[in-house]
Parts: C-alpha cells; sequence; structure tokens
C-alpha cells in the first residue's frame, strides 16, 4: 500500500488545526482508502495553544505526527524542512488555514498516479484582498519576463511533491529556499491544478508587506541577473549621454559666452537624478550580497525542540 504524506506548517492556528486534520483523515478513511497516510504538523513556535490541539490530535491517531521548531525560522525553512522530514511516496503540502481546500488532495493524487512527479495548485481567483492579489499578479508578471526559467504564475507551493523530487530537495543544501522557484527550475513532469483561494476560516494571516517584499526580493536574487544587468548598460549609457551633454555645453557656451546662463537648478536636479539611480542600484546591490552571505554562512534550516510520534 502506496504511503502518502500531508505536510502543515503551523504558527498560531489553534482554531484550525484540528477540523483540518479531521477533515483530511475523513479524505482518507472515505475516499483514498486504497493509501496509507500520515499527517505531520510542523510547528514554528506557535505562542497560542496550537501545540496543545496537535498534541491531542497525535494522541488520538498515531498517524498524526508533530515537529516543534525551537523559535520561529520563518515561513520559507520550516515547511521546505518539514518536506524533507516526510516518509510518504510523496508528500502534499498544505497550508493550516483553509485557504487552500483540502479536498484537492483527491485532485492531486489522481494525477500523481498518472505519473506527475509534481502536481501543484494554481490560484485562478482569490477570496483575499484585492490588492494584496493584484501585487501577487504584478509580481509574478514581471518575475517570469526577467528570469531565465518559468516561474509558475499564482503558485505558493500548494501542490503534491513525489519522493524523487523530495529526494532531490535534500540534495540542494538551501538556507533560505525559494520553493516556487525550485520548483519550476528543476524541471520535474509537472500538472498544475486551478482552485479559488477562499478566505482564512479563523485566525488573522502571517503574511505582511514586509513578508511580501523579503519573499520578493529573494525570487529576484536568486534567479535573476537583469537588475545588475541593467545597471551596468544603464551606466554606460548615462555616461555617454552626459559626456555628450558636456561637449555641447562647451560648444554652446564657446559660441554665446557672454549670453548662455550657466543654470544651477539643471545641475542640481541632475545631481539628485543621478543619486537616487545610484542609491536604487546599491540597494539592489545590497540584496544581492545579502542572499550570498545567508548561503555561505549555512546555518541549520530549523532546529527542533520536539517530535511526536516518529
Amino acid at each position: 500500500m502506496r504511503k502518502i504524506s500531508v505536510l502543515i506548517p503551523t504558527f498560531n492556528e489553534q482554531d484550525n488545526v484540528i477540523p483540518l486534520a479531521e477533515e483530511i483523515v475523513k479524505i482518507f478513511t472515505t475516499r483514498l482508502k486504497n493509501y496509507n497516510y500520515e499527517i505531520l504538523f510542523i510547528d514554528n513556535c506557535s505562542t497560542d495553544n496550537t501545540r496543545k490541539n496537535i498534541e491531542k490530535l497525535c494522541k488520538k491517531n498515531k498517524r498524526i505526527k508533530a515537529i516543534y521548531n525551537i523559535k520561529n525560522f520563518g515561513y520559507l525553512r520550516s515547511p521546505f524542512y518539514g518536506l524533507m522530514q516526510t516518509k510518504g511516496d510523496c508528500t502534499i503540502l498544505l497550508s493550516a488555514d483553509f485557504q487552500e481546500p483540502p479536498e484537492l488532495i483527491i485532485d492531486f493524487v489522481r494525477e500523481w498516479e498518472k505519473g506527475y512527479k509534481i502536481v501543484a495548485g494554481i490560484k485562478n481567483k482569490s477570496k483575499e484582498n484585492f490588492i494584496i492579489y493584484l501585487m501577487r499578479t504584478l509580481f509574478y508578471k514581471f518575475i517570469k519576463n526577467i528570469t531565465d526559467i518559468e516561474h509558475i504564475e499564482h503558485f505558493t507551493g500548494f501542490g503534491l511533491y513525489d519522493k524523487d523530487f523530495i529526494k532531490i530537495l535534500k540534495q540542494l543544501d538551501e538556507i533560505r529556499p525559494y520553493l516556487r522557484g525550485i520548483v519550476a527550475e528543476l524541471g520535474f513532469k509537472r500538472k498544475n491544478i486551478v482552485y479559488e483561494q477562499q478566505k482564512r476560516r479563523a485566525g488573522k494571516t502571517k503574511s505582511n508587506w514586509w513578508s511580501l517584499y523579503d519573499l520578493a526580493m529573494l525570487g529576484i536574487t536568486s534567479y535573476s541577473k537583469v537588475i545588475l544587468r541593467f545597471a551596468t548598460i544603464g551606466g554606460f549609457i548615462i555616461s555617454a549621454l552626459s559626456f555628450i551633454l558636456a561637449i555641447i555645453y562647451i560648444i554652446l557656451k564657446l559660441i554665446f559666452w557672454f549670453t548662455f546662463p550657466i543654470g544651477i537648478a539643471p545641475i542640481i536636479i541632475l545631481i539628485l537624478f543621478f543619486g537616487a539611480v545610484q542609491l536604487f542600484f546599491i540597494g539592489f546591490l545590497g540584496e544581492y550580497i545579502l542572499n550570498i552571505n545567508t548561503r555561505i554562512i549555512k546555518r541549520p534550516l530549523v532546529i527542533e525542540e520536539k517530535r511526536i510520534n516518529f
């Protein structure tokens, strides 16, 4: 009997973990009877009753397991680490807030049985904040056009991953894993399934403007050289234009020595403009260096505090 793992990262999801686990167990006991299963919660040091509720589930059902992180290691590292701790023939990554429909597990498994190593859940609609959804859409379009790989639009990581893909993840030695880019880059046979993202059932969202910015910078600095190349090419172009303007200015000054104004305002405007451009690209260069620095240090993805039912 083939085994399916369901990985659920959590942080302050006390009202969601029990109903979500019950719904997943119901799916396996009614719709997917021919499969063995395990449900793995990896908790990022929740400060509410999430861990108590997970422990209740683990006592009731030995197929439900848990890993407790000693602190909050972020929304990228913890799920990535959890994927590498599952033991199934495939692993389904699912958020704990019910925004990703658990019933899609059935469709994922069906496509996996057809031979697809990765089955990705793709949002085609969303009940989340319209501005956030629009910004995500623009970001996906942007990064898709500036990278060498084909980024998957509106893919958050929700999906099914075959054990062969999980083996590859274990070999990557990533400290800041950008799973969306890794899935697109490695080129495993993939099937996309569209769904409508629901509203969070309970609790507060953990996403904010800073986390979205951090994710965007990670994607750009991991998979794109365009910004730095643009800075280099732009520098050459601006230097050439500045040299031409300087020659024109000198000629005009020599011809109209007494009537041609020096003009302080244009000089100030140009200085401010070039200063802003330099700061912009220095900032981007800093993002690249920060990404490189984090990878070189090679700290562990997470540090575990406790395991249950392993």
